[in-house]
């Protein structure tokens, strides 16, 4: 048996999906489902068994995972990876819609933007990240977000699905600088236009149409989400946005989601009722603006216990998916039940955006997993193997080998 400390040194140079049997562990094939002593098989990308008994496949490689723990790979909900390198240099950043207020971004597609080469990936594997939403910010509408993977290689994998969302905001992530009641305004006027241009389309060709308050390709990319195809998730802190939000929706009938929600404990009732889902930091509990005063640390909590679907991200942060798991134990801590904290950050982003393949470890599903040194939501435990689209991928990252490269300082140091 190979022990599975070292198959990272094994395997982490194979540039293709092979099958892999990881034998004797425990796995949670979901959640809720907690697996004791049990096998899971991966061939060709795709987990093909997963249970107690499971054979292994003549001429797998045999991980021996007594005493881990397996999980699906982690799903990163909300973030700027690939797309945000350093905040502070404008050639690093891209997608950050902070120079207009209540502008309209919606052709922006993050695939275009999206840079597999970000040093932030590797970072984000060695916390059992897989795979990302990934999108702008900084606008009414901020434009097309992607759905991406974490695997490295010699050619870093193109998006997986783009667009996966519509990312839009209200309050300081619109880059408000107008009334709140305004930004609501504008963002009912603008899906009045989308509703008009896409009925009259060649009256606008013709500039036989009023004037309308979004550009051509912008008013293209939103009629998907006018006629309810594609997620609209926007940005939201405050109890009265978020209330706006609601009644829009159903006006229109869009399919929406919630991200930030700092208040939205306070509509959980409704939020259940409606179906939207809310994206959050457990740790983004302070009142630092008017509209996140009633912030608390259970939010992920009430949100659950009313029904509604949650999931735990680092909400915009590239540099900090590396602690996403770090933030579901936070929220379990804080009210969440253990399963509904591991569902937050694995099955529940997968749900919320459609991606039927991912999230849990299921027969059929793609190879995400990751082996833990014990329980995944305990700060000391550490992804031991990550493989994704069944390719163990390398832990290796800047930082680690600048660690490697200064851990022996010379005895004596020229001047």
């Amino acid at each position: 048996m190979i022990r599975a400390w070292l198959v990272l040194a094994l395997l982490a140079g194979i540039a293709h999906a092979e099958t892999i049997a990881i034998t004797n562990t425990t796995i949670y094939a979901r959640p809720d489902q907690k697996l004791e002593g049990a096998t899971i098989v991966m061939r060709d990308g795709t987990i093909t068994a997963v249970g107690k008994g499971v054979p292994v496949p003549a001429g797998a490689t045999i991980v021996d995972g007594t005493g881990k723990v397996v999980t699906a790979g982690l799903i990163e909900a909300s973030t700027q990876i690939g797309l945000v390198e350093v905040d502070l240099e404008a050639t690093g950043n891209d997608g950050r819609f902070n120079t207009q207020p209540q502008e309209v971004y919606a052709a922006y597609r993050s695939r275009d933007a999206y840079d597999a080469r970000s040093v932030a990936i590797p970072v984000a594997r060695t916390g059992g990240v897989t795979s990302a939403i990934t999108g702008p910010s900084g606008a009414l509408v901020a434009g097309q977000a992607a759905f991406v993977s974490m695997g490295g290689g010699a050619t870093p994998p193109a998006p997986l699905r783009a667009p996966i969302a519509m990312i839009a905001a209200l309050g300081r992530g619109s880059n408000q600088l107008a009334s709140r009641g305004h930004a609501v305004e504008k963002l009912r006027e603008l899906f009045d236009d989308v509703d008009l241009y896409r009925k009259n389309k060649g009256a606008f060709d013709r500039n036989q149409a009023r004037r309308l308050t979004a550009a051509r390709l912008d008013l293209e990319a939103l009629i998907p989400v006018l006629e309810g195809r594609l997620l609209l998730v926007v940005r939201a802190d405050s109890e009265v946005d978020i209330r706006a939000l609601l009644a829009l929706a159903a006006e229109r009938r869009l399919r929406i989601a919630i991200t930030g929600g700092a208040e939205a404990w306070q509509l959980a009732k409704e939020l259940a009722a409606a179906k939207v889902p809310v994206i959050l930091d457990p740790t983004a509990n302070l009142p630092d603006d008017l509209a996140a005063i009633d912030a608390r640390d259970e939010s992920p909590a009430l949100l659950a216990k009313a029904g509604v679907t949650v999931a735990i991200s680092t909400v915009g942060n590239a540099s900090a998916v590396r602690t996403l798991r770090q933030l579901a134990g936070i929220a379990v801590a804080n009210g969440m039940t253990w399963e509904q904290g591991l569902a937050a950050i694995t099955r529940a982003p997968a749900q919320i955006f459609g991606i039927a393949d991912r999230g849990t470890l299921e027969r059929g599903r793609v190879a995400d997993v990751v082996v833990w040194s014990g329980a995944p939501l305990e700060l000391l435990s550490r992804a031991e193997t990550v493989i994704v689209g069944g390719v163990v991928q390398s832990l290796v990252t800047h930082q680690t080998r600048l660690r490697d490269r200064y851990r022996t300082v010379p005895s004596q140091t020229p001047y």
